[in-house]
């Protein structure tokens, strides 16, 4: 074994359970090889092959999908660096312990039953993810963009099969989980490409202009979606892992971090995954909108649909059915793991295995509904704007608490379990924003700056008239 996989195994291994709630020693700190590698497995998975597909299903242009990911992108792995990263590796607290400093146990319960339940139906959108591939033998009827409830028996057997033995392997812990992703990562960039390339070849792409022609000016989005501009892919593929870096999630990982330049390693995650998995899934896409089928479908002002099994074995065979089955498994089964850590928290006498088949069967519910994948750029929305708020706590106690006059880690200090402040910020933050999303029809990505931003400010104000007890 190379020095590069014992240290990404190393890394993936310490974050799934040690030093919970500790510093993590000198000793234990790995190279920035062990993020590279991890984050270019865990960003290029199966959530990629519907992404893609819903961006033309929006009627985006090409110069807004692809220099808007470019700029997008880029601000996630700036986010990663200089917020997660540097906080990460100042502490070396997980997020859960570092939270439990600031809000006191009972709040941060409340974070971890919320933080569980979404990882579950994230989760269970990969389990539909591989069903739409292992439902092709089976001649299985592929949900549709519209659908939101199981449509055959044959689907939900199929879903009930993988999320069980999804369930199982992630229930074993997160080293098998580590494993298997490594072993299977380069096998889904791998097909990722070829999708790539045998979509240009079907789409008879001879230059970059014609390239550029695929999307064009864009169109009108498909029934049932909303018209993406620039802006939308900016901030969409900017906060779609908004948990993960101004959310604070990953506080967990950067602990382990030798130094915070450890954090632009995301990089490559992100622009193998979220740039060119992404585009090469919509060129899969762009081949199926050419078929009859799909121009009936849109001729009768139905939606096609974007099951990603059909659109890669379509490309590239039995490969490309093993591919999206591999891509949703990588993707759901260290989902249901964390998930299942979350819940631990909570109901900390019941062992992890049994938390973890929890999660599982959660989540293998979840995955009976195509509407969490068919949905999956409103879900990811939604899911960012919840927890990104509670980063801004960590966030701004940490650049701005002691110009504010506020104390640091307030609830350890004097043994409070329930911060009022942190939860009055939150709750108003995501309140506010959440109904004005709501009431004035705004894209719930341009709302998730703001909301983090007066999560924190409010934080910082708020603290100020309740810290009054004093400190041990």
């Amino acid at each position: 074994m190379s020095q590069y996989n014992q240290e990404e195994e190393a890394i993936e291994a310490l974050a799934g359970g040690e030093f919970e709630r500790e510093r993590v020693p000198q000793s234990r700190l790995q190279s920035w090889k062990a993020f590279l590698g991890m984050y270019a497995g865990e960003h290029a998975a199966g959530t990629e092959f519907v992404i893609g597909p819903l961006f033309l299903t929006t009627g985006v242009s090409a110069f807004d999908l692809i220099v808007g990911l470019l700029l997008g992108n880029l601000m996630a792995v700036l986010s990663w660096r200089f917020l997660t990263a540097e906080i990460g590796t100042k502490f070396r607290y997980t997020l859960y312990f570092h939270l439990e400093k600031i809000c006191g146990t009972r709040l941060v319960t409340a974070y971890n039953l919320a933080n569980g339940v979404l990882f579950c139906f994230l989760a269970g959108a990969m389990i539909t993810v591989s069903a739409t591939a292992v439902g092709i033998p089976f001649d299985m009827e592929m949900p549709k963009l519209t659908d939101t409830t199981p449509n055959s028996l044959t689907w939900v057997i199929i879903v009930l099969a993988l999320g069980a033995v999804i369930s199982l392997i992630a229930a074993k812990g997160y080293n098998t989980v580590a494993k298997a992703a490594n072993w299977m990562s380069p096998v889904i960039v791998l097909a990722f490409i070829a999708c790539g390339v045998v979509a240009l070849i079907q789409l008879d792409v001879n230059s970059f202009s014609d390239f550029w022609n695929i999307w064009g000016e864009g169109g009108e989005p498909f029934p049932g979606q909303i018209k993406y501009t620039f802006w939308h892919v900016v901030l969409w593929s900017w906060f779609a892992n908004a948990a993960m870096h101004i959310g604070m999630s990953d506080l967990s990982v950067f602990r382990f971090a030798k130094k915070a330049s450890a954090g632009w390693t995301t990089s490559a995650g992100i622009y193998i995954g979220h740039y060119i998995a992404w585009i090469a899934a919509a060129l899969l896409y762009a081949v199926y909108l050419k078929s009859p089928e799909a121009q009936a479908m849109l001729a009768a002002g139905e939606a096609p649909s974007v099951a990603p099994g059909p659109l890669a074995y379509n490309a590239i065979g039995i490969f490309g059915i093993i591919a999206v089955i591999l891509a949703g498994w990588t993707t759901a089964n260290p989902t249901i793991y964390r998930a299942g850590l979350a819940f631990q928290a909570i109901i900390p006498k019941l062992s992890t295995f049994w938390v973890t088949i929890i999660a599982g069967t959660v989540a293998t519910i979840a995955g009976l509904f195509p509407a969490f994948a068919m949905k999956l750029l409103g879900f990811v929305a939604l899911y960012g704007f919840i927890l990104a708020p509670v980063g801004a706590i960590i966030v701004f106690e940490y650049f701005f608490g002691k110009q504010a006059g506020i104390r640091s880690f307030y609830a350890e200090k004097t043994g409070i379990k329930f911060n009022w402040a942190v939860f009055a910020a939150w709750a108003l933050s995501f309140g506010v924003f959440y109904f004005i999303s709501l009431e004035y029809d705004v894209f719930l990505s341009f709302l998730t700056l703001p909301a983090w931003i007066s999560c924190g400010v409010l934080f910082l104000i708020f603290s100020r008239f309740y810290q009054t007890k004093p400190v041990a």
